[in-house]
């Protein structure tokens, strides 16, 4: 089958030949402002034409995705387990949320003495990086080629060692390492999901890993905390979507509150913590918002 078409300089698009099951890219680059392709694909479909650059990495073997998955294993290994932030990469440096996230990163690190994992991009994963660095525990990331934010087209990170990130082509191998950074097997272990504002990249981890924690596939012989920072209310219409859920009765009633812990600031998020894992008061030297020691 056949096929004409007509399109400007420098656009882009993708077909997929249903004959071999593969996506193709072509990208028009001519110092013509326009002309005609005319070509032969055996069962052709045109998926998406549009005038910007489109990344796109062909998964030709499962052996790529499993070489990924397993290099995120071995970071882990190396770094050791710790608490893993999910959040928006399109926070500004000056944004509350992101000095919230700065702090919360710093104190939790100090509190529970682990090691902060991210997905290594900028806005709030950058935040909780930094906070952790700034208590002078170790950080480990998961960096993506491709991220809705600044700085995220390059292949390194701007500040990081980098021996303390690996970056992925590939979605499904970086969700495997975060995963993986939160399991805990033994007592002495100290992990924790800690989602922060987000926006389709953050719901999608946060829904991945509650379904792994409802369906008990996590992987994680003890139990892990969740926490959702619903700074501001940012989460409240979720919240209130998923009671309506319990009301269609497509979630049971209690499911999903008894699957992670919703705080509205730090000093909640610390404090639930700081109880889930039985901590002594002597280790609890974060304040809240007014600035009252939490131990007096």
């Amino acid at each position: 089958m056949g096929f004409s078409m007509t399109f400007s300089l420098d656009s882009q698009f993708l077909y997929r030949n249903t004959t071999h099951q593969r996506m193709m890219k072509l990208h028009v680059k001519n110092q013509a402002s326009c002309f005609k392709l005319k070509s032969k694909i055996l069962s052709g479909r045109i998926l998406m034409c549009r005038n910007e650059s489109i990344e796109f990495s062909e998964r030709t073997s499962p052996d790529e995705v499993k070489k990924e998955i397993q290099g995120c294993y071995e970071l882990i290994h190396r770094l050791g387990r710790g608490v893993i932030y999910l959040g928006s990469s399109r926070v500004k440096t000056d944004h509350p949320h992101y000095l919230q996230t700065l702090e919360l990163g710093r104190e939790i690190a100090s509190l529970l003495d682990c090691t902060s994992w991210t997905g290594a991009g900028p806005g709030l994963m950058d935040a909780a990086t930094k906070g952790a660095l700034k208590a002078q525990k170790p950080v480990g990331g998961f960096k993506i080629d491709k991220e809705a934010g600044q700085w995220t087209s390059s292949k390194f990170h701007p500040y990081l060692p980098s021996e303390t990130y690996l970056t992925c082509r590939f979605f499904s191998a970086r969700k495997h390492g975060l995963v993986d950074a939160v399991v805990r097997n033994t007592p002495s272990e100290r992990t924790a999901v800690v989602a922060l504002p987000g926006g389709i990249g953050t719901l999608d981890e946060i829904f991945e890993i509650l379904a792994l924690l409802q369906l008990k596939r996590i992987g994680s012989t003890l139990p892990v905390p969740f926490i959702l920072m619903n700074y501001d209310s940012f989460y409240s219409k979720l919240l209130g979507f998923l009671d309506d859920c319990e009301d269609w009765g497509t979630v049971s009633k209690g499911e999903v509150a008894a699957l992670w812990k919703v705080c509205s600031d730090n000093f909640e998020a610390l404090e639930y913590l700081a109880e889930f894992y039985n901590l002594p008061q002597s280790r609890r030297k974060y304040k809240n918002e007014i600035g009252r020691d939490s131990s007096s």
